[in-house]
């Protein structure tokens, strides 16, 4: 992998519906540049999962110990999802640009209008977006992983996200993902800079 030059050392918040391949496009980045780029691990109140690792995947913490986030103001954001909490501490963002790093969010829209109404961070925004609703639908049956109640709050849930992608001036850059090597060509182009 040749050598990527960064102008811009600004976190990057990427966000979309669920489904969308947005953890591929960020795993892909991190994998290439792993002296560039790194995930923020987010916190949630939900148990581990199989396969989960505490500290890789999430910190896996206690309502109570969330709560205590909160009410300190350590969050750049925070949101409910399927009765757990989920947030993305100021601290592990403080951590990995400290080290180095740009430290790169996958959040849903709910948190960037959090980070966008308090900006407690300087980020760069970028969603990615289905070819169509009918492709995500595809793609989220196809991973085989979730109900059909849940399949269907999650696409009720892209409709509303995917009217912020036509905002003009909410995300610097929206990648239709129909081709996940062009929509990664055009990812690293947005994560290097200007």
């Amino acid at each position: 992998m040749s050598p990527l030059q960064t102008s811009d050392r600004r976190p990057i918040v990427i966000s979309g519906p669920s489904g969308v391949g947005k953890g591929t496009l960020c795993q892909k980045l991190i994998n290439s540049y792993p002296d560039i780029f790194a995930f923020t691990v987010s916190h949630t109140t939900r148990g581990l999962r199989p396969g989960e690792v505490e500290g890789v995947s999430y910190y896996f913490v206690s309502p109570s110990s969330f709560q205590s986030l909160v009410s300190q103001s350590g969050f750049v954001e925070h949101a409910v999802f399927s009765g757990h909490n989920y947030g993305t501490s100021k601290q592990n963002i403080s951590d990995l640009t400290a080290r180095g790093l740009i430290p790169v969010l996958d959040i849903d829209v709910q948190g960037v209008q959090q980070i966008k109404s308090n900006p407690c961070i300087d980020a760069r925004y970028v969603f990615i977006k289905p070819p169509s609703l009918g492709a995500l639908e595809e793609r989220l049956r196809g991973r085989g992983t979730e109900k059909e109640e849940a399949i269907q709050k999650r696409l009720a849930q892209a409709n509303i996200e995917l009217e912020y992608a036509d905002i003009p001036g909410f995300f610097d850059m929206v990648i239709v993902n129909d081709d996940l090597e062009e929509a990664y060509k055009k990812f690293v182009e947005f994560a290097s800079g200007p």
